[in-house]
């Protein structure tokens, strides 16, 4: 399946959906080890990305992502429009003069995490969006690989997103202001991981409507 930047402003709306019905879960859990201020942050990102929606649909993949990735930065500030940001921007180089499949998708998001890393200077375990991203994207490379059908690929990634952020609840936390509470963070899940999860979840739904319509 070729997916059309037509399909952004979807998205667009139904991660904004998905977080704001989670809003006061993830909250709790981000007053629980982090600021609190996560969901709110990311809720005004969205803001912004709905308003350049019908904009973003009729660019490329790599303009739109890049466009995306600067927005969050500039509209969501604190670490996480950093974070966010970097990922949709190291997608953007990835997807120049490239369709969106699933190959490029899992190229692409194996360059965005990678870079996030680098920033975040976090790895797999530090208790980070990166727990829910870094499985997700080695899954996406593993389904490019042995060409997985589609349903297959859609059934399986909310399942690793998902297990992705349950693993954080018995970790340490390794990177931001979570890791001054170190092993009293153990317990609760990370707000990131959680908002990292809904997102791909969403993204996820509007891909199996687009393909049953």
């Amino acid at each position: 399946m070729t997916v059309s930047p037509a399909l952004i402003p979807d998205f667009i709306q139904a991660v904004t959906a998905a977080i704001d019905a989670n809003a006061e879960e993830v909250t709790l859990l981000d007053q629980a080890i982090g600021d609190g201020d996560h969901v709110t942050n990311l809720q005004r990102g969205l803001t912004t990305l709905g308003g350049l929606a019908p904009e973003l649909s009729a660019m490329d993949w790599s303009a739109a992502l890049q466009k995306i990735g600067m927005s969050l930065m500039s509209s969501m500030g604190g670490a996480s429009g950093a974070l966010f940001g970097t990922l949709f921007l190291a997608m953007s180089k990835a997807m120049r003069n490239q369709a969106m499949e699933l190959a490029t998708l899992a190229e692409a998001l194996t360059q965005g995490v990678e870079a996030v890393k680098l920033r975040g200077k976090a790895d797999l375990g530090d208790k980070t969006l990166l727990d829910v991203l870094i499985p997700v994207a080695a899954t996406l490379k593993q389904a490019a690989t042995e060409s997985w059908p589609l349903p297959q690929v859609l059934e399986n990634i909310p399942r690793v997103a998902a297990a992705g952020v349950e693993a954080t609840r018995d970790l340490p936390a390794g990177k931001g202001r979570a890791s001054f509470l170190g092993e009293r963070a153990r317990g609760h899940l990370d707000a990131g991981a959680k908002t990292s999860q809904l997102i791909i979840q969403a993204i996820t739904r509007v891909l199996e409507d687009a393909t049953t319509a």
